[in-house]
């Protein structure tokens, strides 16, 4: 579904990540905004700020000015809030991580990514919601098991740095790495099952498609000639089994031991050049 998304009343909402690795397009992008509409202009100095700027946004179409994490962010905020069904938001790509902006269509250049939120069309999109209310945009994968690498906890930053400073601190000492361990899940699409726990898999991978349905994709780990992977098309994605993590969007989640994913027909509403 593609409406106009004119609007003459923005809230540009600049994540302080894109203000630190690229003040200049970050500058770039507020002159072209501004330029062309009236623009609210919020400087969030951390997760809180930029959660009640999107809040008190009141009438204006809100701009987020940041990478895959602030997009992310935004969606999760306003999903959250039961406040996507009303919203078409607008996203400038600024920073290191883009490929989620880039897979959905958003121009990752300043100029082409500022004029695409004056001039483009809202498009509803599919998303995938789990059962704890958290949202993916893009495809999630789950890799294999891999040895000690588990304990890092996706989230926690505090904890990789207090890790890096043990490691300068502590003389290194040769370790070997465990090679990874094959996971042990069942996939299950629409009540289905996919693949059980009998058959060690190598990958698994859902991703939103369109008209409300999932794309599921699971790689059986191949013991001498390669294994065909197994697909299927669903609204709900099951996965359990053993402790697991996977990656989607920005991040790595988990560990978990069953997670339920329903694919939300159109709920996100991203402002995108026309076409």
């Amino acid at each position: 579904m593609v409406t106009s998304a004119t609007s003459d009343q923005l809230l540009v909402v600049i994540d302080p990540v894109a203000r630190r690795t690229d003040g200049e397009s970050v500058r770039i992008a507020k002159d072209v905004l501004s330029a062309g509409a009236h623009t609210k202009v919020c400087l969030p100095d951390g997760p809180e700020e930029f959660a009640r700027a999107l809040a008190r946004r009141g009438s204006r179409r809100p701009v987020v000015v940041g990478d895959d994490r602030a997009l992310v962010r935004a969606v999760s905020l306003l999903h959250r809030q039961r406040e996507l069904a009303g919203c078409a938001l607008s996203v400038v790509p600024v920073g290191s991580l883009l490929s989620v902006a880039r897979s959905l269509g958003v121009p990752t250049g300043a100029v082409a990514a500022a004029r695409a939120v004056l001039d483009g069309a809202e498009r509803r999109l599919d998303l995938l919601v789990d059962e704890s209310d958290g949202v993916v945009l893009g495809a999630l994968h789950i890799p294999p098991v891999t040895g000690h690498t588990q304990s890092v906890e996706a989230g926690r930053p505090w904890l990789r740095t207090a890790q890096s400073l043990v490691r300068t601190l502590v003389p290194a000492r040769e370790t070997t790495v465990p090679p990874p361990r094959p996971a042990r899940l069942r996939v299950e699409v629409d009540g289905v099952t996919l693949l059980d726990l009998d058959q060690p898999v190598e990958a698994v991978s859902v991703t939103p498609g369109s008209c409300g349905v999932a794309e599921v994709e699971v790689r059986p780990l191949s013991v001498g000639a390669e294994a065909s992977p197994l697909r299927a098309q669903g609204r709900t994605v099951s996965v359990s089994g053993a402790d697991f993590r996977y990656r989607a969007d920005a991040g790595v989640w988990g560990p978990v031991r069953r997670r339920t994913w329903t694919v939300r027909e159109g709920a996100l509403g991203l402002v995108l050049p026309g076409a």
